[in-house]
């Protein structure tokens, strides 16, 4: 019989990664098997357990069940998921686990699931990663401007050694963590906390040589393998790289149990051959206006305020060179103000839905959906409004996001460092020819760095549209209020990049020698 695996998914987001390695599939066959997952924030633990118990229902019945299919488009109110299917329901329950990883109660809980896990498949694999906040260049900005911040007293700094403390207990087959690149130049009391997190990786064993051979996951010939890292820099991921439509890079450490490692020389899998960009990943939802905050919103004083920005835009754009940005902002305007007013929420779903061969659309669009789930907008104040279409055209004619220099002073914003470079991606427009810059929980803020790039629509881009780019398929739900299903998308690993690293590491594991094949990606539907 193939080897199967339990999967241990610790501090676990809404389960990007964990959906990665629960929908890599050989031959329809799943070889890994979510066991239990870890998460502390409630919104995202709510997000972790509806999707656990999707995954079982589908096993047991081969399709979504009515009632979320409803729910998901809109039609009704959450149901109770245990009178829907008590059995998955408490398959779900059991798996996704609510818990502030570093504390004893919670070891002890983790300690037991795992325990079972390892009695139930061939083996066990590690993923996840601590919290990003410590690590991260602007974490530790945020946190320098706290008097009263300790950086040796920061328990986040330490969260890793939890990780470390369960690899040591479970001695899984492998495992994957993934960071922030900030990880690499993080220092406490002078030391680099990537050379500490090495030194414990090291001193797990049994003194006669490391338990884990190290690998980072490289790129050459259009396929991926895992290899020995020469620099921490080796371990750096770039999303982008695996057809992720997005510009992310992250550390992400594989670890392979010794006993195993060998049977790694030689594996790989092909990555896709094509950068897939914004525009075709989110160009085919509906278009929507922003909000407006602050004022009376209705969709003829959108239209009215960027008109008017936009025929503003054109008067002191006429000297400029080719005279290109005065006619999208007179286009801008006649378009609006010839067109039926738009809405701020959608559920259609896009021609020809679910019929592309595209493998990233395959990946994204599923079917039996009945709508398109999270794709309403915030508001934005009238004069962000002005800032939001001149960032939209200027990327659309000159093909890169404007800075604040590029700005006309009409759009300044009332601040006296608006020059000084200290703003310069203050608004950041997502280019639709390109992959997207990196989506962060920042999204969850205002929305600056992440201008949606049709300039008509002048608006921050949606939960939906970022969790697209961020590779969640549409039927994929964030539970909570919008400001933490933001914060969700922003914090996950990407599930299609995530499903790639499962198929490596399955190939490195269960390596013969022979030519490993590409991994198929899912069938339309599946979970």
């Amino acid at each position: 019989m193939p080897a199967t695996f339990g999967v241990v998914d610790l501090f676990a987001g809404p389960g990007g990664l964990g959906e990665g390695f629960a929908s890599h599939d050989i031959g329809g066959r799943a070889p890994f098997h979510m066991g239990v997952s870890v998460e502390k924030e409630a919104s995202a633990h709510r997000t972790l357990t509806l999707r656990a118990f999707l995954r079982s229902y589908r096993s047991r019945h081969g399709a979504l069940p009515a009632s979320y299919l409803e729910y998901h488009a809109g039609l009704t109110d959450e149901p109770d998921w245990a009178e829907v299917d008590a059995a998955s329901w408490a398959r779900a329950t059991a798996e996704a686990r609510r818990l502030e990883l570093g504390v004893d109660p919670a070891a002890e809980v983790v300690d037991e699931a795992v325990g079972k896990l390892s009695r139930t498949f061939d083996d066990t694999i590690l993923i996840g990663g601590p919290p990003c906040q410590a690590y991260s260049l602007v974490g530790r900005a945020r946190s320098r401007g706290n008097a009263h911040y300790v950086p040796e007293e920061d328990p986040r700094h330490f969260l890793f050694r939890e990780y470390i403390r369960v690899l040591d207990r479970v001695r899984p087959a492998a495992f994957v963590m993934e960071n922030v690149k900030g990880m690499l130049s993080s220092t406490v009391e002078s030391r680099l906390v990537f050379e500490m997190l090495m030194e414990d990786l090291a001193s797990l064993g049994t003194g006669h040589g490391n338990l884990y051979e190290l690998r980072a996951i490289r790129i050459a010939d259009g396929k991926a393998s895992l290899r020995e890292a020469a620099r921490p820099s080796d371990f750096i991921v770039r999303a982008e790289e695996f057809g992720v439509p997005q510009r992310r890079h992250r550390v992400i450490i594989v670890g392979l149990r010794a006993d195993v490692a060998a049977r790694a020389a030689g594996a790989s899998i092909l990555v896709p051959d094509t950068t897939r960009t914004v525009g075709e990943t989110i160009g085919n939802m509906p278009s929507l206006r922003s909000g407006m905050s602050r004022t009376a919103d209705s969709a003829a004083a959108w239209r009215r305020e960027v008109v008017r920005s936009a025929k503003l835009l054109a008067r002191i754009s006429k000297n400029e060179e080719h005279g290109a940005l005065q006619d999208a902002f007179r286009e801008v305007a006649e378009l609006l103000e010839g067109s039926a007013p738009i809405g701020r929420v959608s559920t259609m779903l896009p021609a020809g839905y679910g019929t592309s061969n595209n493998g990233l659309m395959r990946w994204l669009e599923h079917p039996e959906l009945r709508g398109l789930a999270q794709h309403g907008t915030r508001g934005h104040m009238a004069t962000d409004l002005g800032r939001y279409l001149f960032a939209a055209v200027f990327g659309r004619e000159r093909r890169y996001s404007p800075k604040a220099a590029d700005f006309p002073s009409v759009l300044s914003p009332d601040h006296r460092s608006w020059h000084s470079g200290a703003f310069n991606d203050r608004f950041r427009v997502q280019l639709a020819d390109e992959p997207a810059t990196t989506v962060t929980s920042h999204i969850s803020k205002d929305g600056h760095y992440f201008i949606h790039p049709d300039p008509w629509q002048c608006r921050s881009l949606t939960v939906r549209e970022a969790a697209r780019l961020q590779t969640f398929p549409d039927d994929y739900l964030f539970l909570g209020n919008r400001t933490q299903q933001y914060v969700q998308v922003g914090n996950a690993v990407p599930p299609f990049l995530a499903r790639q690293i499962a198929a490596l590491l399955h190939a490195s594991l269960t390596h013969d020698g022979q030519k490993v094949a590409a991994p198929r990606f899912r069938p339309q539907g599946a979970l």
